[in-house]
């Protein structure tokens, strides 16, 4: 938000990456798409894509509406050949730090902005399931939290 209590314009395209694109960037994703609707292409994609979607994940993000059963994980290797142009997005949204590596040394060439946002990664963490979930619920919070502290509260259900 700005100093002066507006929001930023919603981007036209948000591209989220993280490590395996199976726990932040699929739940940056979902809980987007959530939020803003239509109003934006929002994709996601890991630096590898070599675990499926987190149980975890997608457990905190069905306590808020949002679906990720049935997300697909992908690397920015697969995006590129499914033809999906990484110049064509207005902005990525880096979730890990090798994940911000990666998006700036494939858009060295493009006018494209790069923004690193250090959300929690849960994977690993916590004792029990009790203190995983918690974990997972404090990286899904902090999503959520930043994308309504930049774009606003997002649509009403009236609105869709």
């Amino acid at each position: 938000m700005a100093q002066d209590g507006t929001y930023d314009a919603l981007p036209q395209s948000v591209l989220f990456c993280c490590d395996h694109n199976s726990v932040r960037s699929p739940m940056a994703e979902g809980i987007m798409k959530k939020l803003y609707g239509t109003q934006c292409y929002i994709q996601s994609v890991g630096v590898k894509n070599d675990l499926e979607i987190d149980g975890f994940a997608v457990a905190v993000c069905a306590e808020m509406g949002v679906e990720l059963s049935r997300h697909r994980s992908r690397s920015f290797d697969e995006m590129e050949d499914w033809g999906d142009d990484l110049s064509s997005f207005d902005l990525v949204l880096a979730l890990s730090p090798a994940s911000q590596r990666r998006a700036l040394d494939l858009t060295r060439f493009y006018h494209l902005d790069v923004e690193y946002w250090p959300i929690l990664d849960p994977t690993g963490l916590g004792d029990n399931r009790e203190a995983r979930l918690a974990l997972y619920r404090q990286a899904r919070d902090q999503i959520r939290d930043r994308l309504i502290a930049r774009w606003g509260p997002g649509i009403t259900q009236e609105d869709t």
